[in-house]
């Protein structure tokens, strides 16, 4: 039934749209650019969450299609994120949920978004980090750096001598927790401007088969090294703060909440006088990704693929600068969970077939743990039974469609969790500790309500749209970084 409705909008379009709705891939079926930028949180312009941050194309991105303004990260941690997405399997149905953990060991079948499509009569192809730090080889047709290498970085110059601006705390700091500007050109540095290089070779191809194509920019993930005209954008005597920032921040949190707020990071960095300098980094590294996602987004538009491309942008989380005095990740807090997502469809598209309406906004809680079922959904593939996340087409269609879903983000302990709904968010540790937040009056979640009697009711509400089973945390692990 469904495939007979499939056929019958495709028709729809032929009919009524005229030949130029037409796809050169298989029946009609539209080709996919997968862009991941890593370690995003909402500094995006069009999200407002840092009013230096400059990202024109990001921000034109979002304009010509749906950006989703209340979407949340399946995990706060790379490889949690990453698995979900690519494979729809969420963290508690895996057990895959902190970055120690290896995906083939919890999931050695585990069918992953490009095989998927590559079954399906697709060409996938990717380059950079898409999964964490490893591409998983059988799942691509083709890869840069080669697929065989399992290594998805290609040459980055980085300084010889290191650290260079934030000295190490000790053996717990992340050897990569720095930045520095670089006397280096773009195509010097390479990084992520050899990926949008070979990202954008294949968009300005004609290809025999519909093609699902993954590009990977690693910034600003640290090290927040990048060229220095990225850091002269924000002179550093102008630099602002964040806005989620307060002091005594944690005085209303529980006992659970207290222990992941502080973290060494944070404190380490205000002693050393880097805290603004470490904002300018992440600022300047920002503003490179999205030049570099404005590269693939020209060969893009330059290219025979533009008008029957569908174009999807998101990151795997969010990241503290201070907010809650803790830095990094890893927490359920919504500057940590909420994430950049936009997605442009096409006109002619088998799962829909007006398209996307530009300059659309939508505040649904979603997850980025639905983008398995919308893709598919999208293209007119079978629905992956494996993949748990509702599709997003009927808010692609209608940004105000009736949504019953809250979007989940899982920690690194089952049991623990950030419920996102429409307005309100709960916190759930695996000891009980709770924490109920008002994102329409309080985005920055600084008034802990989950011990008022006014929002007991509310409270309920939320515990009963919240997970129930979890599984067991398996696999081997080393140290989270």
């Amino acid at each position: 039934m469904r495939k007979v409705f499939v056929f019958l909008k495709f028709l729809f379009v032929v009919l009524f749209h005229g030949v130029g709705a037409c796809f050169s891939g298989q029946a009609g079926q539209p080709n996919v650019l997968f862009i991941s930028v890593d370690d995003l949180n909402d500094w995006v312009g069009c999200l407002e969450g840092h009013s230096q941050a400059l990202t024109p194309n990001l921000d034109r991105l979002a304009a010509s299609g749906v950006l989703f303004t209340n979407a949340h990260c399946p995990a706060p941690a790379c490889n949690p994120s990453r698995t979900a997405i690519m494979t729809g399997i969420a963290p508690n149905r895996s057990g895959l949920y902190d970055n120690r953990q290896k995906m083939r060991e919890l999931l050695p079948g585990a069918e992953l978004l490009p095989r998927y499509f590559s079954r399906h009569g697709y060409w996938s192809a990717g380059s950079g980090k898409i999964l964490h730090y490893f591409i998983d080889a059988q799942s691509w047709d083709d890869y840069f750096p080669a697929k065989e290498s399992e290594n998805p970085f290609p040459r980055t110059f980085y300084p010889k001598q290191r650290p260079v601006n934030l000295p190490r705390g000790g053996p717990w700091q992340y050897v990569e927790t720095d930045w520095a500007s670089l006397d280096v050109s773009d195509e010097e540095y390479g990084g992520d401007w050899l990926v949008s290089k070979w990202i954008s070779e294949q968009l300005l191809k004609n290809h025999e088969k519909p093609f699902f194509l993954a590009c990977g920019i690693y910034r600003p993930h640290e090290p927040w090294f990048v060229p220095k005209n990225y850091f002269e954008k924000f002179p550093l005597d102008e630099i602002q703060l964040p806005a989620g920032y307060r002091e005594n921040d944690l005085e209303d949190l529980p006992s659970a909440g207290k222990r992941r707020g502080p973290n060494r990071y944070f404190a380490h960095i205000r002693k050393e006088g880097q805290w603004k300098q470490a904002i300018q980094g992440y600022l300047a590294s920002i503003a490179f990704s999205d030049a570099m996602v404005g590269r693939v987004l020209a060969a893009l538009n330059n290219g025979p693929n533009r008008d029957n491309t569908i174009v999807v942008l998101w990151s795997d989380h969010g990241w503290h600068l201070g907010e809650k005095e803790h830095w990094q990740k890893f927490t359920a807090w919504r500057v940590c969970t909420r994430v950049p997502l936009m997605i442009r469809v096409p006109r002619g598209v088998p799962g829909l077939v007006e398209g996307t309406q530009a300059g659309t906004r939508c505040d649904a809680p979603v997850n980025l743990l639905s983008l398995f079922s919308t893709l598919t959904e999208l293209a007119g593939l079978p629905m992956n039974p494996a993949s748990s996340g509702p599709s997003l087409v009927p808010l692609l269609n209608d940004a105000t469609a009736s949504w019953p879903h809250v979007s989940l983000t899982y920690l690194n302990e089952p049991g623990s969790y950030g419920l996102s709904g429409k307005n309100h968010r709960l916190i759930h540790y695996a000891n009980g500790d709770e924490e109920l937040y008002d994102i329409k009056v309080d985005p920055f979640e600084w008034n802990n309500l989950a011990q008022s009697a006014e929002h007991k009711e509310l409270m309920e509400t939320l515990r009963s749209q919240a997970p129930v089973v979890f599984a067991p945390k398996g696999g081997s692990e080393k140290r989270q970084r």
